[in-house]
């Protein structure tokens, strides 16, 4: 029986999670501003876990009822936070990375080279030939240099356990 793919909430204490998530392919929703009580109606409304550094989110009512799922992170290095929200919720089988936008958490579609040639560099549409683009903001994704590295910093998150 396959795992359940976790979505989340982050807190804009944590908010470097959200593009990591992101980048390994995870449903992860950036909340800014409208209080803790909205962010909390969401997460429980969409069935999100809340990832934060804020104590006071982890003590509500619904978190220590269980009704809430809240990830309390303790550190402001968000490699060292990455690494704690992958082994608390055993992620790294479940991870698919780059199928969704790093800016706006979209899921990605293919894209046809013919159709985005306006929109991305010559050099890149005479080096590449596969394209991911973004149906909401139209970002364009390719696998170019900085996608090698990113894929390089992510492969220590994206690894079954032995």
């Amino acid at each position: 029986m396959a795992q359940e793919r976790p979505k989340f909430i982050v807190d804009e204490n944590v908010g470097k999670l959200a593009r990591w998530l992101r980048m390994l392919g995870f449903d992860a929703v950036f909340f800014e501003g409208g209080g803790d009580s909205k962010m909390v109606a969401t997460a429980v409304a969409e069935n999100r876990i809340i990832l934060t550094r804020d104590t006071e989110v982890s003590q509500r009512r619904l978190a220590r009822l269980g009704k809430l799922k809240v990830l309390l992170l303790h550190t402001e290095n968000a490699e060292i936070q990455m690494d704690a929200v992958i082994k608390t919720f055993n992620l790294g089988c479940l991870a698919q990375p780059f199928t969704r936008c790093l800016e706006d958490n979209t899921p990605l579609m293919s894209a046809d080279k013919e159709e985005i040639m306006a929109i991305i560099p010559p050099h890149i549409a005479q080096t590449q030939n596969y394209f991911m683009q973004c149906p909401q903001c139209r970002r364009v994704y390719w696998k170019g240099t900085h996608w090698e590295a990113m894929i390089k910093r992510l492969a220590k998150f994206s690894r079954c356990p032995e």
